[in-house]
């Protein structure tokens, strides 16, 4: 009895291993991706006083994340799911410390990625707004 216990539990194991590696695959299969090559994009950064400050960025960079970082635009700290932006254009905001953060728009609309996981296209468009929680 306990052997088969055992046994209903292994193949138990395996079959979620399976699953979670069928559900990263997909996820690696239909993952955006940047554009190879040379690309210029934009970036708006909305300051917490509210003044803006646009940056025009020629990049080989293939996700935004590391367009920032490159550029001196952003910093920040590599978290579980990529950089954690933390200070964008000499401007600090850490929820930790303030209960504030960078939202992340690619265009007008509020990103679903981070910006290691945001593909870069030539013209593309993007802002980051100082924000509070």
């Amino acid at each position: 009895m306990k052997n088969k216990k055992q046994i209903l539990w292994a193949g138990i194991l395996l079959a979620a291993i399976l699953v979670l590696t069928g559900i990263y695959g997909i996820y690696r299969a239909t993952a955006g991706k940047g554009d190879a090559g040379g690309k210029t994009i934009t970036v708006q950064v909305i300051h917490s006083d509210g003044t803006q400050k646009d940056f025009t960025v020629n990049t080989e960079a293939e996700f935004l994340g590391q367009a920032l970082l490159e550029e001196n635009i952003a910093e920040g700290t590599e978290g579980p799911y990529g950089l954690m932006i933390e200070v964008v254009d000499g401007e600090e905001a850490i929820w930790e410390k303030t209960k504030s953060y960078w939202a992340l728009y690619i265009g007008q609309d509020y990103a679903s990625t981070g910006a290691d996981q945001t593909p870069l296209h030539d013209g593309d468009s993007f802002k980051l707004e100082y924000t509070l929680g």
